[in-house]
């Protein structure tokens, strides 16, 4: 069968992909920046992608009238006042487009939203679901809680919280009572609905057998991690509070931290579980998703991360649309240096970042990241997916990945701190030298002040990340 993938660089995207292939589908995958997009070799010869955007329904025009089904797995934290709205209009230009083909099976994946008063976020994609019911194909909507799974963005915040605090004074929100599920029951429960006439024209709320409150689950973390925790919940903190709070001990942005504040304060427990019946699936409890999560952390064998999405920065372009460094108005710190081993050199370069560092004055970039997180920015804590594998689109600390040749030994790095004005970073090995460049382009005066006021410290930094990028020690 021929199915089509929207959101197939995401986080459950790039996880279903592989299994709609081994399961004999021939996959089309939408994708808003086709840069980002870089399959495994061993499925490539079964997928093929195509660049849309879900807002412009010129770019729909590209969908094959010849597909069977489709995924919906657009979901979006949106940093517009008028998220909503837009979400809405992609579900409409997406049922619009399908209208145009042979789809018969439609598959959404959703929130739970069984309570009468939604977050503005959930009630966003129950808006949604309305949309796509529309069409005259069928519709399966699956209502999934908390997804449980390495590099989901749940799991990556409740692990910031409970390894990095061992007392937590926590707003009343951590009452709420949730049911988890891991991200291989997800994918399963994806993979399972397709072109199941008993899940058509259905919607159905999935979750694992343990419906927890958010301090149950992070108190369940903790002893997973043999780790002593107290926790403290208060009534007197508030939204604002409470997503500042989230902001600076977690890797999120502040306003996804607010999106998350406001939907953990609503009731994400499913109706009833007749989907597994149905499906015959047995979802895992939620210490054997944490379990399975950690197995995957410690063999790097992480497929996606919620930190490679735009919405972990709060900024939306396309990396294409930053390929290119620009040169006029611009200030460059260029600096080379030859190499003592040209492969332990560019293994160094694939490792930047995250755990590593960067080779060198660690506490400076700390600092820069602290300093960053004051201001609204994505600070350090994103870290990296991978330990030594980059692709176009990667978050690398406060860092976007725009290019990755590895074998001619080229890595262009974007900014994502709040900077006045705009910043590229890149490492290129020609001959027997690695150059590194640093570009800054300013803003008004306040760039140009920024960049003079750092030109004693940037010296220092970059002079000694060069050095140690190029000896012979790890």
């Amino acid at each position: 069968m021929k199915v089509l993938l929207t959101g197939a660089t995401g986080y459950i995207g790039k996880r279903l992909l592989p299994v709609l292939v081994e399961a004999g589908h021939d996959v089309i995958c939408c994708v808003r920046d086709i840069r980002r997009f870089n399959p495994p070799d061993s499925i490539k010869h079964k997928v093929s992608a195509i660049e849309v955007d879900l807002l412009d329904e010129t770019s729909l025009n590209r969908i094959p009238q010849d597909i069977h089904g489709a995924y919906y797995l657009v979901h979006s934290m949106s940093y517009s006042g008028d998220y909503a709205a837009l979400e809405k209009a992609s579900a409409m230009n997406f049922r619009n487009a399908l209208e145009k083909t042979s789809a018969e099976h439609v598959i959404y994946l959703s929130g739970i939203v069984n309570e009468t008063k939604l977050s503005e976020h959930l009630n966003s994609r129950k808006e949604v679901e309305t949309e796509l019911e529309k069409g005259s194909y069928h519709l399966t909507t699956l209502r999934a809680g908390i997804i449980i799974g390495s590099g989901s963005a749940s799991f990556e915040i409740i692990r910031d919280l409970v390894e990095k605090l061992p007392v937590m004074v926590t707003p009343k929100w951590l009452k709420t009572k949730c049911q988890p599920i891991g991200v291989s029951d997800v994918i399963a429960f994806l993979t399972k609905s397709l072109f199941n006439p008993k899940t058509y024209d259905r919607n159905f709320d999935i979750g694992g057998p343990d419906v927890l409150s958010y301090k149950e689950m992070l108190l369940g973390f903790a002893r997973i991690r043999n780790l002593k925790r107290t926790i403290l919940v208060v009534p007197v903190m508030t939204p604002r509070l409470s997503s500042y709070w989230l902001y600076f001990v977690t890797s999120t942005s502040y306003k996804l931290a607010v999106s998350l504040v406001n939907s953990m304060k609503v009731e994400v427990v499913c109706r009833d579980n007749e989907i597994n019946s149905i499906l015959g699936i047995k979802p895992t409890g939620y210490r054997e998703a944490l379990e399975k999560a950690f197995s995957t952390i410690e063999s790097n064998e992480i497929i996606s991360s919620w930190k490679d999405s735009y919405s972990s920065s709060g900024i939306s372009f396309n990396v294409s649309d930053f390929i290119e460094v620009p040169t006029f108005g611009c200030f460059v710190d260029s600096r080379k240096s030859k190499m003592a081993n040209r492969e332990l050199c560019r293994q160094k370069i694939w490792s930047i970042g995250g755990e590593t560092g960067w080779y060198y004055a660690d506490r400076l970039w700390k600092l820069r990241g602290i300093m960053d997180k004051m201001v609204g920015g994505v600070g350090l804590r994103r870290g990296r997916t991978h330990q030594n594998i980059i692709n176009p689109g990667d978050a690398v600390d406060f860092w976007r990945v725009l290019y990755a040749g590895k074998t001619e030994g080229r890595l262009l790095l974007f900014a994502e701190m709040k900077l006045p004005g705009e910043a590229w970073l890149e490492f290129r090995m020609m001959g027997e030298e690695l150059v590194q460049t640093a570009t800054f382009r300013p803003l008004g005066l306040w760039g140009r002040l920024y960049w003079y006021s750092l030109l004693p410290v940037h010296g220092l930094i970059f002079n000694g990340m060069l050095k140690r990028l190029t000896n012979n020690n790890l």
